[in-house]
């Protein structure tokens, strides 16, 4: 099975800083790979196996185009990395970077699926694997806690609200995954070495214009806590409970 995965890179978040004014500084944030994204490439790679393949497909501003980042998903049990970074690809939303998306998807050819994480680690809008799957024209199915092969296509089990759906899905398809699908290895140095001969290549690809306009980004303010010490009786436990609740 040849699966293909999108993968985001953003800034580290632990890199940050936040200014005075609530503005975020991202100059000594380093690019790594989204969060949710590991755990879609692990769950690619397993489900591969030893006879299949995985390939990685990113877009992003040029500072995404970063040596360590590169070698650090290739390191993951991946075959091959197809990156687009360009500054004009900064600061897309999903509509825009499915568009991307999809270029990329051309260049690599023929597949049997594309597994997307849940989210990113920024933004987490978790619209881009349906806005992919629609400019695909391909089924998609959210929320896979758990793909197997199936007769001419995959089995997947969905988690919704209160149960667990089970769909059996024609390939190709576009499938999202749980953050507790698998849990991502580490890489060991055999595996960064060897990250450094496997292909990467360097597509041009363009977006079209983002569908949302984004005037500001802050850092919420910070409250200060009560610091308010209760007993552990019945009216002080349902008070915390009704505090809680009105937190929420």
């Amino acid at each position: 099975m040849k699966i293909i995965v999108p993968v985001k890179i953003v800034p580290d978040d632990q890199d940050i800083q936040v200014a005075a004014d609530g503005s975020l500084d991202y100059s000594k944030a380093k690019p790594t790979i989204s969060t949710y994204d590991l755990n879609a490439i692990e769950a690619a790679a397993q489900l591969a196996g030893a006879d299949g393949s995985v390939v990685v497909i990113s877009v992003g501003p040029k500072s995404i185009d970063d040596s360590k980042t590169k070698k650090g998903i290739l390191a993951r049990g991946v075959s091959e990395l197809y990156m687009a970074a360009d500054d004009s690809l900064a600061g897309l939303d999903a509509f825009a970077t499915a568009s991307a998306l999809a270029a990329l998807v051309a260049e690599v050819g023929e597949y049997d699926l594309i597994l997307c994480g849940d989210g990113s680690a920024d933004n987490y809008a978790q619209q881009t694997d349906v806005q992919l799957a629609c400019r695909l024209g391909l089924p998609v199915v959210n929320a896979a806690c758990k793909i197997e092969a199936a007769d001419g296509g995959i089995k997947v089990e969905s988690v919704l609200e209160d149960t667990v759906e089970t769909v059996i899905c024609p390939l190709p398809a576009v499938v999202s995954v749980c953050p507790d699908i698998a849990v991502p290895r580490i890489p060991g140095m055999k595996d960064i070495l060897a990250a450094g001969k496997k292909p990467m290549h360097a597509v041009a690809a363009a977006a079209e214009p983002s569908a949302i306009e984004v005037l500001e980004v802050k850092a919420p303010e910070q409250a200060d806590r009560k610091q308010e010490i209760m007993d552990a009786s019945d009216d002080n436990i349902a008070k915390f409970v009704a505090a809680i609740k009105a937190a929420l």
